[in-house]
């Protein structure tokens, strides 16, 4: 039988002792789960050091002797800031003026704001709800979001970085061109300098990018003080740019020389504070840009722009070097926002109201023409260009370091996590990024790598609002940020702003980068089957299927939209994997639960053994791919923990209404994991490391007991067998009792050019003079049977057949009559099968069928229930069927009660054994519900 097992106790209380006391030991050894991702934290340590267990089990030490030195000063607000300005700050701003005027350009920068502070808010709320490693806003998000997303956005955001860094580099040799090139405006001979032609800004660029990989090949300590001698230099320069607005005197400023209109006298002056220049610098007037030759309008000036708002992550790439991100984060992130902000509206205040619309347009470095000290705004853009570049390099590196870490891409990336010094720095991944922009720097223009980097820098942010947008929804109570300054509303406005302004920008570039993270998402969830992050999708389904199930109302069900719910009680699964890939394609969308009891009592050892099992059959559901849930109980006996099973499975409106037990009969089993591609090369369920089983489990194959040999004594008898049937009625649920599906082959009927046949009897034969009435229980059995045939590969490899029996008496106008009139049903059904007639003489008791045909009573109890009958009588019925099952794949029978006197259990067992000897796989199938309609 392979219905319902059991597993036997075993061992005394000396061995549950040792066992218990061995288990006890194993757990303080591990600290409860070297993979858990629990904090442990020392109370009774002087140094308050806090373990965090990474992905391969050990444990790094966060706080006293940690390697984590940086401030929120270093680390933060100073990476922060000098992303923020980049070359936007000295190169960019008077082009913003010039072309878009000074009030839509401060509503570019309050745009831009808006949009990164919302997206800072979110960033708040995630660093400050855990303990944040290295890996900065891939880290955030993959540990929020599950490692799909985090993969994906990790690789998208590992993208922008790079792309920035060239932009920055670019942005450092464009000054270097327009003051030491040939007619550069620092020098004095203006017809010598430095070659600027072909391929020497590439190489200039070069030359930048590898003293930038010189610094972060040092390490983050080297990054650091660089980093805070930038900014210095950045502020000096930044002190001369404001005071040369008041003390420059007015006059006449050169026109670059790369400017096509250089020798055309042109009025490009500096007027100093002049109402009349802020009145003609207020609003937009568009002139190609000179530097690409390209039209000039809004969107195209806001991505340039919205660069000098996207260094908002500066600081959170350094989670790993953070002394305490959570704290740190936050505050020097929101602090470099405001601080910037103020800055840009201060200068481009300045600007307008001191310098001339056609300076503006025709010169874009015009702040050193008209600084106190020209030498120092030029030192400022190379320094802060130089520290920018830097800042995304060494984020690069070590986003990428932290995607290769997590084994996303699996052993593409494994020579980036293992090239790491003993200080931490990823010296492989640092390489890596290096090449990546040493590529993108073959784009050469700025105002073309721009837009790309704006895109990408977007579609991270998106990310990270979706992630805290989620969490915030789910309603996890582990999501409680130190941070409350924000909402699901402002990070839903974050992603809508985001996506909408990415579209704006550039709709192709916009789409290539979703495709290419829906790409990198399905090729993650396919390679990634577990993680110990978590999934944010699954508490999200929780929350929905949570709110849904207390909506789904029991008393509102209606019979148009009955569907079967089956609950398959399995006692082996290694003898029945067929029987479980058939019920799949039964349940027709429907609930679907594996059930198994295991025999015994709780208070018999010191853990629950059902839970011990039940990882290996969430294994064996995915490996047969079926859409199952399995429940497990643990009872004193097979019926008893079968009622369990009935009436606790399932969730609120969610029940099973069909129960599926395999047949009971001393026939040896077969092991069917081979058959159904269960165990893999290695015959191991298993599969991979990555199915979340611990190795100390044992021998995977050992997770399940071997199949029942021949002859050996079946563990439950046969009234304890026919009890449960009856309970299952008793219980209002519908009966299937299943046969010989050890010799069924879905393969095989998918694989055939000749259809094959489900056949359908319709008939109580243990009642033979109600087969001319379809009861309830007949129609349940047409219902089963037209489901199975709705199922794709039954549809197209199968036909349906319903067979009605004629006696010996029975003239052709009966046999007519009633075909029509089950023509008339099924069509009312909108059931699709052949009818065929059956006559057999031989069979005596069908010579008293009535003419009755679709009757809908059930003639009382009494006639559905089992009655005796001979053993020839049920041979012969059983050689009938057998005569008309060539080519058939699955045959449907009506089963009838189970006899109400015990002494005929025997009996009812017995003559159902002889009614399906040696036929195709059987159904006998007995139903209790109405479940057709033929209204609309």
């Amino acid at each position: 039988m392979s219905s319902i097992n059991e597993g036997e106790s075993k061992g005394g209380n000396s061995k549950r002792l040792t066992l218990w006391l061995k288990k006890e030991t194993d757990m303080q050894r591990a600290g409860m789960n070297e993979k858990s991702p629990l904090l442990r934290y020392r109370l009774d340590s002087q140094d308050h050091s806090v373990e965090v267990p990474d992905n391969d089990g050990n444990h790094e030490v966060h706080g006293a002797g940690s390697t984590r030195h940086l401030t929120t000063f270093f680390g933060v607000f100073v990476p922060c800031v000098l992303s923020m300005f980049s070359v936007i700050l000295f190169l960019r701003v008077g082009y913003a003026i010039g072309e878009s005027g000074l009030l839509q350009s401060l509503g570019m920068f309050a745009l831009g704001y808006f949009i990164v502070l919302l997206t800072v808010l979110s960033i708040c709320a995630i660093s400050t709800n855990g303990a944040i490693e290295g890996g900065g806003a891939y880290f955030m998000i993959s540990r929020a979001l599950g490692p799909e997303f985090g993969g994906s956005i990790g690789v998208m955001f590992f993208i922008a970085n790079v792309f920035s860094s060239a932009l920055y580099c670019i942005g450092f040799v464009e000054a270097i061109m327009d003051n030491f090139g040939i007619g550069g405006a620092l020098l004095v001979d203006r017809q010598s300098g430095l070659p600027i032609d072909l391929w020497w800004p590439f190489l200039y660029s070069s030359i930048v990018l590898f003293f930038c990989l010189s610094v972060c090949l040092i390490g983050a300590g080297m990054f650091a003080r660089t980093s805070f001698l930038i900014f210095l230099v950045v502020m000096a320069t930044l002190v001369t740019v404001i005071v040369s607005f008041f003390t420059k005197p007015a006059g006449d400023m050169p026109i670059p020389h790369n400017n096509p209109i250089h020798n055309v006298t042109s009025n490009a002056s500096y007027t100093g504070f002049k109402w009349t220049t802020l009145q003609s610098n207020l609003y937009e007037d568009n002139i190609p840009d000179y530097t690409t030759g390209k039209d000039v309008n809004f969107l195209v000036v806001f991505a340039v722009l919205f660069n000098g708002c996207t260094g908002i992550m500066a600081g959170a790439n350094m989670s790993g070097e953070l002394k305490n991100p959570g704290r740190s984060i936050p505050r020097g992130t929101l602090g470099a926002c405001l601080f910037t902000g103020l800055i840009y509206a201060l200068v481009a205040f300045l600007v307008s109201a001191t310098c001339s619309r056609e300076l503006l347009q025709n010169s874009y470095g015009f702040l050193q023409q008209i600084n106190i000290f020209p030498p120092g705004v030029v030192v400022g853009i190379l320094v802060v260009s130089l520290s920018a570049a830097l800042t995304t390099l060494i984020g690069a590196s070590r986003v990428l370091q932290a995607i290769a870490k997590d084994a996303v891409f699996g052993v593409i990336l494994l020579p980036v996590h293992k090239g790491i010094t003993k200080d931490g720095n990823p010296i492989v991944a640092v390489l890596v990024s290096w090449f990546l922009v040493q590529l993108v720097l073959l784009m050469g223009s700025l105002n073309t790598i721009a837009p790309l980097v704006t895109i990408f820098f977007l579609l991270s942010y998106t990310a990270t609002n979706l992630a805290c947008m989620a969490m915030h929804v789910a309603s996890a109570p582990n999501f409680r940020p130190s941070f409350t300054y924000f909402s699901w509303h402002t990070s839903l406005l974050g992603i809508v702003c985001c996506l909408v302004m990415m579209f704006l920008i550039n709709p192709l570039w916009a789409s290539i980068s979703i495709v290419v993270f829906i790409l990198l998402f399905i090729i993650i969830s396919f390679r990634i089957s577990e993680s110990d992050w978590g999934y944010i999708t699954q508490a999200l389904i929780f929350h929905q299927v949570r709110k849904y199930l207390l909506r789904l109302d029991v008393r509102k069900d209606h019979v148009k939209f009955w569907r079967p719910q089956m609950l398959l009680l399995v006692a082996n699964p290694r003898s029945c994997c067929e029987l479980i890939r058939f019920v799949n394609d039964m349940k027709k969308s429907g609930l679907y639960i594996l059930g198994h009891v295991k025999r015994g009592v709780l208070d018999e050892g010191y853990s629950d053994p059902v839970q011990k099992e039940y990882p290996a059959w969430i294994v064996l559901v995915e490996k047969l791919k079926v859409k199952a849930f399995t429940e497990l109980t643990l009872a004193p006996t097979i019926r008893e923990g079968a009622q369990h099973l009935m009436r606790i499975s399932g969730l609120g409106g969610m029940k099973p209404n069909t129960i599926i037990l395999g047949f009971y009969d001393s026939c040896p089993s077969k092991d069917s994991f081979d058959k159904c591609k269960v165990t893999n090369n290695h015959g191991n369920i298993y599969g991979t490391e990555d199915s979340g089983i611990e190795e100390e489990r044992g021998d995977p194959l050992n997770a399940f007991e071997p199949v029942r040999q021949f002859n050996s004594p079946n563990r439950l008898s046969i009234e304890e067998y026919v009890m449960i049937i009856s309970d299952s009625i008793r219980l209002r649920k519908n009966v299937c009792l299943m046969r010989y599906f050890s010799k069924f082959d879905r393969d095989a009927i998918a694989a055939s050019k000749t259809p094959a046949f489900i056949n359908v009897w319709p008939i109580n034969f243990f009642k033979p003079e109600t087969s001319g009435y379809l009861d309830t229980a007949c129609i349940f059995l047409l219902q089963l049977a037209c489901v199975l045939h709705m199922v794709r590969v039954w549809k197209k490899h199968t036909l349906l057949r319903v067979f009605l029996c004629n006696g010996a008496d029975d003239d052709s106008s009966i046999s007519k009559h009633r075909r029509e009139k089950m023509e008339k049903f099924l069509n009312e059904l909108r059931i699709k099968a052949t009818i065929i007639m059956v006559s057999n003489s031989n069979i005596q008791p069908f010579a008293v069928m009535k003419d009755d045909m679709g009757a809908s009573s059930d003639h009382g109890h009494a006639q559905l229930v089992y009655s005796q009958v001979s053993d020839t009588y049920i041979q012969e019925v059983n050689t009938m069927i057998k005569n008309y099952s060539k080519n058939t794949a699955v045959n449907f029978c009506y089963l009838p009660l189970p006899p109400t006197d015990s002494t005929q259990q025997a009996d009812y067992m017995r003559h159902l054994d002889a009614l399906t000897f040696d036929l195709p796989p059987t159904v006998l199938v007995h139903g209790i519900q109405e479940v057709t309609c033929t209204a609309l």
